[in-house]
Order: C-alpha cells, then sequence, then structure tokens
C-alpha cells in the first residue's frame, strides 16, 4: 500500500468545522440584540420578480443611529414586497414608509425577550456543536477504514488525537461565540 493512500483528509474535516462556525456566526448576527445592525435582515427573503431574493439585491441597507436600520428600496413596486417580508419574518420590528425608504425603528428587549433570545443563541450553538461532531465521526470513520487497508496503531492514534484535538478547538470557539452572544445580547 502506498504511504499517502492511508491519509487523512485533514484540510476537508478543518473545512467543514470552519463551514460550521461561519453558519453559526451567520445565525447569530441575524439575532436582534437591541442594537440595529444591517446583517439582522440576512435570512429575510422578499418574493422579488418570481423568486426568493435577500433584501440587500432590492435596495441599500443603511445604519444611520444605534437603534434605526433604512432601506432604500431601488424599485418602487417592491416597497410593499419588502415591508411584508419585515413583518412576516418574525424579527419583532413594525416597518415604517417613507416613500420609497423603509425605516426599521430597532425598539428596547425587555428582560424576557433578552432571556429567550439568549436560549435561541444557545440552540444555534448546539446545532454547531452537532454539525462538528458529525465531521469528526467522519473523520474517525476514516481513520477505521485507513487502519483497515493496513495503518499502524500508532498512526491510527496519532490522526484518532489529530481529529480530536480539531474537533476540541473548534468546540471551544463555539463556546466562546456563544458567551460572547449572551452577553451581547443581556447588555442594556
Amino acid at each position: 500500500m502506498a504511504e499517502d493512500e492511508l491519509e487523512i483528509d485533514t484540510d476537508d474535516l478543518q473545512r467543514r468545522m470552519d463551514g460550521a462556525l461561519a453558519a453559526l456566526r451567520t445565525e447569530f448576527a441575524s439575532l436582534r440584540t437591541g442594537r440595529a445592525s444591517s446583517q439582522m435582515l440576512d435570512p429575510v427573503m422578499v418574493e422579488a420578480y418570481g423568486q426568493p431574493t435577500p433584501i440587500n439585491q432590492v435596495g441599500t441597507v443603511n445604519v444611520p443611529e444605534p437603534r434605526m436600520v433604512t432601506i432604500n428600496v431601488w424599485d418602487k413596486s417592491m416597497v410593499g414586497k419588502v415591508e411584508k417580508a419585515i413583518r412576516e419574518s418574525g424579527l419583532g420590528i413594525n416597518p415604517q414608509l417613507n416613500g420609497t425608504i423603509i425605516m426599521l425603528p430597532i425598539p428596547e428587549l425587555n428582560e424576557e425577550r433578552r432571556r429567550e433570545l439568549t436560549k435561541v443563541a444557545a440552540q444555534y450553538a448546539e446545532h454547531a456543536r452537532v454539525a462538528i461532531r458529525n465531521v469528526r465521526r467522519d473523520g474517525m470513520d476514516q481513520v477505521k477504514k485507513a487502519k483497515a487497508a493496513g495503518m499502524s496503531e500508532d498512526d491510527q492514534k496519532l490522526w484518532e488525537a489529530e481529529v480530536q484535538e480539531m474537533t476540541d478547538a473548534h468546540i471551544a470557539k463555539v463556546d466562546e461565540a456563544l458567551e460572547n452572544k449572551q452577553q451581547e445580547i443581556m447588555q442594556v
């Protein structure tokens, strides 16, 4: 057996774990924290020209004040659809129209809503942890297949340790991101 056939693709495992972290950051950006952020509108899709389209592709999203997001819709016929998409998004924001500009005042979060949002953030983090553990399982399966193909027991232990180390590092990053997001949500 050639030695390179027994190699484990750690670059692929690293890329997939990084992808889980990136997805978590995207989900965290969509969580309202009481401060205006243009990313909070990223998950909102507008039915534009026959297909779901992100809001930032039908208008310019700005944050002129700490508690205000504005959307300057390029096509006047789309203003109503953008407003409807925001109302139905579950963000809890009431859009105000001013011509082709939609203003989104961000209200203060009450204590109960903050606690709910920290639970949602914890759920997002748990999904990311599960995704990372699934990648670890795939890596361990690769190691077992390589062992069956003739990898030495010492090499098997080294590869398993490397996959586990990569997993632990990524889960620590998830935990850190969750802690930061929960502090941001609870900040008054």
